[in-house]
């Protein structure tokens, strides 16, 4: 159906970026499916990068979303975790990027929110709601759940966050540092 709205929700991490797909049909969700996406601890950060990468380029080209939704960055106490994370955020925000998709960006605490009702649940509390709102939902680790609700989020919000679907640049099309300065001169 063409209200249908394929949403792929990603949890970035460097060990485990979890992956989650609902489809979005008016106000009502329904799973299709989810995963986690590794990268071998033992590999150079690069290799680890390309693992995520790849990763993450099947799981958008075997199940074809319509829109992404990623979790910003966790700022926390260990300056290079976060760094590290950064770059598992770079990954999951580029793969749907190349593959022409718009992507929407949510807090952990909106996330949190949305899909609790509090902005500091645990995870429990949160994978306790997915389960609620996505009864056929089957996920063994929490970077899948959590992954579900990034995409319960994004399908909540995504009317509020207008994502200008103008924006997103079909992929392969041309030099992409050109598209983005006529895209930013339009704009400004």
């Amino acid at each position: 159906m063409s209200d249908d709205v394929r949403i792929l929700g990603i949890d970035p991490g460097l060990r485990r970026t979890g992956w989650g797909l609902v489809v979005a049909r008016g106000t009502k969700l329904s799973y299709l499916a989810c995963g986690v996406v590794t990268s071998d601890g033992e590999l150079p950060l690069a290799l680890r990068l390309r693992e995520l990468h790849e990763g993450l380029t099947r799981v958008v080209g075997d199940h074809r979303p319509d829109e992404v939704a990623v979790e910003e960055t966790f700022v926390n106490k260990d300056a290079q975790a976060t760094l590290k994370l950064g770059h598992a955020r770079a990954v999951a925000l580029l793969v749907p990027a190349l593959a022409g998709l718009p992507v929407a960006e949510y807090a952990a605490n909106l996330v949190k929110k949305t899909v609790t009702g509090s902005g500091h649940a645990e995870k429990v509390q949160i994978q306790a709601m997915v389960r609620f709102l996505l009864p056929k939902a089957e996920f063994k680790v929490a970077d899948a759940a959590d992954a579900l609700a990034i995409a319960i989020t994004h399908a909540s919000h995504r009317g509020r966050a207008a994502i200008d679907r103008r924006n997103a640049v079909p992929a392969g099309s041309g030099p992409g540092a050109a598209r983005i300065a006529a895209a930013l001169a339009r704009q400004g």
